[in-house]
């Protein structure tokens, strides 16, 4: 059993341009580059645009880093304190916060197994606070974390188990991290994807779940995702658009064989792969072939970003000193 699901807003936006609507109404978007990473806004502000993307109201973020496959530790570093400065934008932390952080996915499952692999990495503080107060480093906010598993290893629903921990605990805030599936092959373990309307696991691979939000919660809860698997019927459809635009190269813009090709839309290609590869293969997901060194990565940047967010005034070398 798997908990992927889909990308968040900037893909359904994306969705949206292709259809050359490039103002979409109750959406506001802004986009900057730092160090070398793209970082995109999509604010849903209306009831409207909450339609037009098929989003709840609320704030989407994506940060870029193309680069991350060279393995840059200062790179790395960097994507990290993109990660804290845009999730301290989305919570306004005091001293005595609690945060839980929820690691959705299945550890037996490598490309799912991101969630509970940033819960292995996050500093964790809350047992210090409830046993040892007079140790506490002034400095630390209290954080807990769990994986909960899914339905099919707990025989729960993973929101009820979520749902029990808020309740005994009482945390101010919940950031949930999952694995998504994407709509392009290129933004597999390049993109990390924030939202402040929580998260509905299974929803990538068309599992309907309860939702893990503030309404079914009872608090703020904040979605981190990264990209680690593309349906198999994405590739196909990305092979079939560069053989047609080679075509259309090779054609001219007067011919009769570029016309025919010029008119054929997004829907069409969709059927034509649809007949080729899903009625085969069904709904497969495709992963890299290196995916575990992969998915270790970039848990590694979500942990250290969750770190410097999360504590106050603490550097990487800080936290490294307190997990060793």
């Amino acid at each position: 059993m798997k908990s992927i699901r889909t990308d968040l807003a900037l893909e359904a936006r994306e969705v949206l341009q292709e259809q050359n609507q490039f103002h979409i109404p109750g959406v506001r978007v802004d986009e900057e580059e730092k160090d070398g990473v793209k970082i995109s806004r999509v604010h849903i502000i209306s009831p409207l645009g909450e339609e037009k993307l098929g989003k709840p109201q609320g704030n989407y973020i994506t940060l870029e880093a193309m680069d991350i496959k060279n393995r840059d530790p200062e790179y790395q570093e960097n994507i990290s304190s993109l990660l804290a400065q845009e999730l301290g934008k989305l919570m306004n932390l005091n001293k005595d916060s609690v945060t839980l952080i929820v690691g959705l996915g299945n550890w037996n499952i490598t490309p799912d197994s991101l969630g509970p692999k940033v819960v292995g990495r996050v500093l964790v503080t809350r047992h210090i606070f409830e046993y040892i107060p007079d140790q506490v480093d002034e400095r630390i906010r209290s954080v807990c974390a769990v994986a909960p598993g899914v339905l099919g290893i707990t025989g729960i629903e993973t929101g009820e188990i979520i749902m029990g921990i808020v309740q005994r605990i009482k945390p101010d805030f919940v950031i949930a991290i999952d694995a998504l599936a994407s709509r392009k092959t290129d933004r597999i373990g390049t993109t990390i994807q924030i939202a402040d309307t929580g998260i509905n696991p299974g929803s990538g691979i068309g599992n309907k779940r309860m939702g893990i939000n503030k309404d079914t919660l009872g608090v703020p809860t904040i979605a981190i995702g990264v990209p680690t698997v593309v349906y198999a019927h994405t590739i196909g459809r990305d092979c079939l658009q560069l053989m047609i635009d080679e075509f259309k190269n090779q054609a001219g813009p007067i011919s009769s064989f570029y016309q025919t090709l010029e008119r054929m839309d997004e829907t069409q290609l969709d059927i034509m792969v649809q007949q080729v590869v899903s009625q085969e293969l069904g709904d497969m997901v495709v992963t890299p072939k290196e995916t575990d060194l992969m998915i270790d990565y970039i848990a590694d940047i979500l942990a250290d970003g969750l770190d410097l967010a999360l504590h106050e005034n603490m550097s990487l070398e800080d936290v490294k000193h307190f997990l060793n």
